[in-house]
């Protein structure tokens, strides 16, 4: 058995990346090593930085590895090599990080070097942080909810979207769930994006109430599939596409195209079969970049909820109230008030 290597410098889009014990094992049940895992990133480059190049990204780091502890951070560490592009991101209350971002692999190669296995990615460009170029359709199991439930519940969001004139394009999350994402013009902000989301999670409702639900409250969503529109509220992240979830298998979040929707299982893709599928059939969110689209048809489908006399959906609570929000507490908790 060979032995154990301490540090080596891999030389990554013209950088050289210090890598730390990287034959440490990070998917002991397969073998995967710390710098199989670098060398997944490389091999996927060009979509991932497609979807992730330019933006701020959270970090997920895993000391032990796969199915070990895990904690967020948003901060870079101060003994970040001078290279490393960093902006400015808040909380929901407006405390302040410096996080990384997506400048090339090198930084993807950075992050992992710390234990990072995947990313959770912003929805705005550090460039332009107060404009959100992605709308994000979480489609969100919950106890009960199958996976062709999920399959079914995006075919929905598909043919709704398209009603819109809007073009979607899904991925699996590598977990248990879908997303589904539409490229926009830089034109507006996440409190819009949520608006567009909120309606048309309420409008699938309508449409398939035995399938879909707007409730935000677990109690009221029985077994259907949640559309998660708080997923796109301001300052929140969403795991990446390409991005590698930290479970024995190594699942990798990987974009799909609609044809194979029936096709798919939640954990399909791993991170030694992602790289083969990218080089055999390309990128199938290769035509998202190039068309960015309006989201006045859905912001129309808010606007006449909102004449109807609906409210905003709630708010996650370490948000501010905010405007037109109904109460935030659960129905089962709320105050019953005695009929006159």
């Amino acid at each position: 058995m060979a032995e154990e290597r301490d540090k080596i410098a891999e030389s990554i889009d013209g950088r050289d990346v210090s890598i730390s014990h990287p034959d440490k094992l990070l998917f002991p049940d397969r073998g995967e090593t710390k710098l199989d895992l670098i060398h997944y990133y490389q091999a996927v480059r060009e979509p991932l930085l497609a979807t992730m190049g330019g933006r701020p990204v959270m970090l997920q780091r895993f000391p032990s590895g796969a199915g070990g502890p895990s904690f967020f951070q948003k901060r870079v560490p101060k003994n970040a090599p001078k290279w490393l592009e960093t902006t400015t991101v808040s909380t929901p209350n407006g405390t302040e990080s410096n996080a990384m971002v997506v400048g090339d692999v090198a930084h993807v190669a950075w992050a992992v070097n710390l234990g990072c296995v995947g990313f959770h990615v912003w929805p705005t460009h550090a460039d332009a942080p107060d404009i959100a170029d992605e709308l994000r359709v979480d489609l969100d199991p919950g106890p009960g909810v199958t996976f062709p439930m999920v399959q079914e519940a995006a075919a929905e969001v598909r043919t709704l979207l398209d009603e819109f004139g809007v073009a979607a394009f899904p991925k699996t999350t590598g977990s248990r769930g879908i997303h589904i994402y539409a490229r926009l013009l830089p034109e507006w902000d996440s409190y819009a994006v949520r608006f567009a989301v909120v309606a048309l999670a309420r409008e699938l409702e309508r449409r398939r109430p035995d399938l879909v639900t707007a409730a935000w409250w677990k109690e009221e969503r029985g077994e259907r599939v949640f559309i998660d529109f708080n997923q796109n509220a301001p300052h929140k992240t969403v795991f990446g596409a390409w991005s590698v979830r930290a479970y024995p298998e190594a699942p990798v979040s990987m974009p799909f195209r609609w044809d194979e929707l029936e096709l798919v299982s939640p954990r399909k893709w791993t991170i030694a079969t992602a790289p083969d599928r990218l080089q055999d059939g390309g990128d199938p969110w290769a035509e998202m970049y190039d068309a960015p689209q309006s989201l006045a048809p859905l912001l129309e489908l808010h606007d006449r909820d909102m004449a109807a006399g609906m409210m905003d959906a709630p708010w996650p609570p370490v948000y501010p109230k905010q405007p037109n929000e109904p109460p935030r507490v659960a129905p089962s908790r709320a105050k019953k008030v005695a009929p006159d």
